[in-house]
């Protein structure tokens, strides 16, 4: 499996590099969070809303982005989005209130879905070794991007809260650069023809639609960790951008050398059971509050979010016989939904119970719920499950 994963064309590379700082920008306000509540003299429900606009806007567009590839073509979709991304957080760097920098992380998050969920299905066209090589890559994407965001978070804005956006605007300009010199050329015959409505047309279909759910059950959980963890804690911009690059790491690892060989052992189903359990259990260890354990549990929820994500992904994509970039706007429709819903609620639940880390109680709950979701067996699909070689 290394050895395809390193055996790949360039235009692959490419994507998977522009990938990683896309999702850099996921992780990138977590370290100065409170930097920004202080200088832009915002409450906690308010900083929270990064990620709520963020995410939002990227779910409704998440369901255009399929139209949008087939309509203009995959290397005009990408490079718009980059586009969109580099201006939105070149204008975040620029920004003088919390509410303008909450409608333009919202356009940010408008480019992110654009690029993101079109560069997977570049990705799976382009690579060689078929289509679980290609989702390991992406994978590995999102969770390089994770571990490196908060630290350049971190690294950045120790000199200003600003500078991780002007930052992410010169990396993002660099991939823009990168994809338009060495993308192949759209071709309108190889397009194919998709409406608007297919994405959700797709969730028709029950194991992708129950696939999509749990995924967003997770993924609610996942955000509750990235948005609130930096408030439970109360540490400064390092030592918070520090532990979430541990974190970070663990899902790169896990989501490339371990998600297979679990979905071998045990097959994709049970993998996912398992491993969402698992991740339910660190959430109840999170809500205990004590310092060390919360560390420790939120480093250890990175190597089960590498193995959730490239299963979740993976099972996504060959759950249902709809085209690949309209399962996958489907499923990131739904993935992003539960992220969009707990960024907003997270403070909102600790506030309501006057328990700061009672949303991660939630967030448990959510994952057994997942589990029992997933518990459903797919008549209509086989069990998927990846190569290891």
């Amino acid at each position: 499996m290394t050895h395809a994963i390193k055996g790949q064309p360039k235009q692959v590379w490419i994507v998977a590099f522009a990938a990683v700082i896309g999702f850099m920008a996921i992780g990138l306000v977590d370290p100065i969070m409170q930097s920004i509540a202080e200088s832009l003299d915002a409450e906690p429900s308010q900083v929270t809303m990064l990620f709520t606009s963020y995410l939002g806007v990227q779910v409704v567009a998440m369901l255009v982005t399929g139209w949008c590839s087939a309509r203009f073509g995959a290397k005009r979709t990408v490079l718009f989005g980059l586009g969109l991304i580099v201006a939105a957080t070149l204008l975040c760097a620029l920004a003088t209130g919390i509410g303008q920098l909450i409608w333009l992380r919202g356009l940010w998050g408008l480019g992110n879905a654009l690029f993101i969920a079109t560069a997977l299905s570049v990705i799976v066209g382009a690579a060689s070794g078929g289509q679980q090589v290609a989702i390991l890559l992406y994978e590995a994407a999102l969770g390089v991007g994770l571990s490196v965001g908060p630290l350049l978070g971190a690294a950045l804005g120790k000199i200003s809260w600003r500078g991780p956006f002007a930052g992410t605007a010169i990396l993002m300009a660099v991939a823009l650069v990168l994809v338009a010199r060495w993308i192949a050329a759209d071709h309108h015959h190889e397009r194919e023809p998709v409406r608007l409505r297919d994405p959700l047309k797709a969730l028709g279909h029950g194991g992708l639609l129950r696939t999509g759910i749990g995924s967003a059950l997770y993924t609610a959980a996942f955000f509750a960790v990235l948005a609130w963890i930096p408030f439970v804690l109360g540490f400064g911009p390092i030592t918070i951008g520090l532990i979430f690059f541990g974190w970070g790491v663990c899902v790169a690892v896990a989501g490339v050398a371990f998600a297979p060989r679990l979905a071998a052992r045990l097959g994709e189903q049970r993998a996912l059971i398992a491993a969402v359990l698992s991740y339910a259990v660190l959430m109840a260890l999170i809500s205990t509050g004590n310092h060390a354990v919360v560390i420790a549990s939120v480093i250890a929820s990175g190597l089960v979010s590498g193995l959730l994500n490239t299963l979740f992904t993976g099972r996504a994509m060959s759950i249902s016989d709809a085209p690949r970039g309209v399962a996958s706007a489907g499923y990131n429709f739904c993935r992003w939904f539960g992220g969009a819903v707990a960024a907003t609620l997270v403070s909102y639940v600790a506030m309501w119970t006057h328990w700061l880390e009672a949303p991660f109680l939630a967030a448990a709950v959510l994952c057994v719920g997942a589990a029992a979701l997933l518990s459903i067996r797919d008549r209509t699909a086989p069990e998927v499950v990846p190569a290891t070689a």
